[in-house]
Parts: structure tokens; sequence; C-alpha cells
């Protein structure tokens, strides 16, 4: 069952956001953030990290709320440094097993030597068809939002 950061970050992804913005900017105002700074802060991971096809933007945004809501800040505490590597791979493990990887490009199914462009593509019904990203940010506020115990 879908939450309402899963249902908003689907919105906000068909709306026209990437899709770390979509994932990141749902959980904007329940950490204080306004939107246009969560954009902005979420915008180069894009496209598997600005159209690179890598990590994909879905995940990516789901971390950085994890680092927003837990993450460490003592650069001397390697304790809590390991803590929250831990719960970022344990994240991203979900995610994984979820939808079979967390590489954008095997999300994508698109060849491991395809060319790269920094154009973004023209968000049209035909696009979204194609796209597993709508459901990719959903599940990925779905997992986060579930492991931070967000109603």
């Amino acid at each position: 069952m879908q939450n309402k950061y899963s249902i908003k970050a689907m919105e906000l992804f068909k709306s026209g956001y990437n899709c770390a913005q979509a994932v990141f900017g749902a959980f904007a105002q329940e950490y204080g953030i306004d939107e246009k700074t969560a954009f902005m802060l979420s915008s180069s991971f894009g496209g598997g990290i600005g159209r690179l096809r890598e990590v994909c933007g879905a995940a990516s945004g789901m971390v950085m709320v994890l680092g927003l809501a837990e993450g460490d800040y003592d650069k001397n505490d390697n304790n809590a440094k390991m803590e929250h590597y831990k719960k970022v791979q344990e994240l991203m493990q979900k995610f994984k097993d979820e939808n079979g990887s967390y590489i954008c490009r095997e999300l994508l199914a698109l060849p491991e030597q395809s060319e790269l462009s920094p154009v973004p593509e023209k968000r049209t019904t035909e696009y979204y068809k194609k796209r597993p990203c709508g459901e990719l940010v959903g599940c990925a506020a779905q997992i986060v939002a579930e492991y931070l115990d967000l109603k």
C-alpha cells in the first residue's frame, strides 16, 4: 500500500521533476526544507547522476532523505559513519531486491555502452509508458518512509 510520500513523489515525477527531485522533494516539508531548495539540492542526481545512467536518481533521493533524517555530522565519529553507511546499504539493498538493481541503465534496460547525452527527454505520454521511473520513485519514497516510520 502506498503512503503519502510515495504518492507525492510519483506526482512530482509526473509533473516534470527528475527522479531524485521527486523523491527528495516529497519529504522537503517533513524536514523543514522549502521545495525550491530541495529541488536544487537533488537536481544533479537525476538520470543516474546527470544522465550518466549510474546510481538511480530515485535511490539517490532516498538516501538523501535518510541523510537528512539520520545522517552523521561529526567528522571524528567513525562509529556514527559506520552505522549510517549500514543504514544506506540496507535501504539500497531493499531497493535492489524490489527492483532488480539500483543502477539506472540496468533499470532502464539500456546497453552498457549507451550514448550519453545531457539533453533530457521530453515528457510525453509515450515517455511515461516506456519508463519505470514513476514506479521507482514511488518505491524509493515508500522504502525510506517505512524505514523512518513516517505515516
